[in-house]
């Protein structure tokens, strides 16, 4: 494919998953032999696993102890990997490049105060009079500094305070399809010659009562030992949150090489949509969003990561449309080694591709029994996302030549 001036480019990479902090971590998971070891924790919610967070020192992103103690761990998780991106690029100290950068996040709702839902819960128990009772608690135990910390645009606006990116902001709520959203956003964007360099992405925290809720709330969460994405039965839950937040900087091939950035790959195409899912609905807009990717994609040479949720049925639904679009190429679920982190799983598999297709990886089976090796470096790369309610995405990665 010839190159254009307008072609959207990754050139800055952050990334923290339960696997470690940084690039050059994850660059090792998917360019070694065998899959890494599985990092979950069993205990802490039990029957409910989680990929917890890795061990961070804040202070290398996030210098400042009162910006660090003024933020829930969510928006500290995100705010420290959106350094990692913008050191990457090498826009950290550019602070005229900052002022001009668009900011596209991905976020949910904020954390929740577990000792009050409690409170709520345990006296709602005793108690007939429960609309009453909410109203009390509303007026006696909640802090309104809780809520305005808790708003959803105040990971990007702790971004703009700690990393000087304050150039146009916006902020997608919505699950796995906001982190959807904010790619497509950023690509077409820049594709149109609007922006010329964006910070895209989001960060998730796992480790917390009220999202474990939320997912086995519709009978989602995996309950007990951790299995394989692809090998998960019915009988043992389906998804396995995990810590983790991904950015990346993208921006147009003109302004890359205008300032001789490094190019890890080309994002070639972006595209989300959403509908109902019965009577090969789901089936059919997935094969329509994986028309360019069907067109590119190079047997051996192409990897698909797969942002499955592992919800069986659904994850199998969808493995069975990628074997039949995409013969030939290796399908890896990322969630396996990673945990699923809702809005932050699209901005993840992206980072997973482009430093794949970069390192020319021969990325390691992340499931052994329902995956195959790959006899040749990733060349391209296609990324999914399955929202585990609603919400499909789909992006196209190329190496550079």
């Amino acid at each position: 494919m010839s190159k254009a001036q307008n072609d959207v480019v990754i050139t800055g990479i952050g990334i923290v998953t339960c696997q470690g902090v940084g690039k050059d971590a994850h660059v090792a998971l998917l360019k070694a032999d065998k899959a890494p070891a599985t990092i979950v924790e069993t205990e802490k919610f039990k029957p409910y696993p989680v990929h917890p967070l890795p061990e961070i020192d804040w202070s290398q992103q996030i210098p400042k102890r009162g910006d660090q103690r003024q933020m829930e761990n969510w928006q500290r998780i995100g705010v420290f990997t959106a350094g990692l991106a913008l050191d990457d690029a090498g826009f950290k100290d550019d602070l005229e490049a900052c002022g001009t950068m668009d900011m596209i996040v991905a976020a949910g709702g904020g954390e929740r105060d577990i000792n009050v839902d409690t409170l709520i819960v345990n006296e709602g128990l005793q108690r007939n009079d429960r609309e009453l009772l909410l109203n009390e608690k509303l007026t006696t135990e909640l802090r309104p500094t809780l809520f305005l910390a808790q708003l959803s645009n105040l990971l990007a606006g702790n971004i703009s305070i700690v990393h000087k990116v304050t150039g146009s902001s916006r902020t997608f709520m919505g699950e796995e399809a906001a982190g959807i959203s904010a790619v497509e956003t950023a690509f077409h964007r820049i594709k149109s010659g609007e922006s010329s360099h964006a910070l895209v992405g989001g960060a998730f925290s796992a480790e917390r009562l009220d999202m474990i809720l939320l997912i086995e709330a519709i009978n989602a969460h995996a309950q007990g030992d951790w299995h394989p994405v692809w090998s998960r039965k019915p009988e043992d839950g389906g998804m396995i949150m995990g810590s983790l937040s991904a950015f990346l900087v993208l921006e147009s091939r003109a302004h890359a090489e205008g300032r001789g950035a490094h190019i890890y790959a080309t994002i070639d195409a972006v595209e989300g949509d959403r509908g109902r899912r019965d009577e090969g609905k789901f089936e059919a807009r997935l094969e329509r969003l994986l028309a360019p990717a069907a067109k590119q994609a190079s047997g051996d040479a192409t990897v698909v990561f797969s942002g499955t949720t592992a919800i069986p049925g659904l994850a199998q639904r969808e493995k069975t449309v990628l074997e039949a679009q995409l013969p030939g190429s290796a399908i890896r679920a990322y969630s396996g080694i990673s945990g699923h982190g809702l809005e932050s799983q699209f901005p993840l598999g992206l980072a997973f591709a482009a430093l794949a297709v970069a390192s020319q990886a021969k990325v390691p089976p992340f499931d052994a029994a329902h995956e195959k090796p790959m006899a040749t470096g990733a060349r391209k790369a296609v990324v999914t996302t399955v929202g585990h309610s609603r919400g499909e995405g789909i992006a196209v990665i190329s190496a550079e030549a």
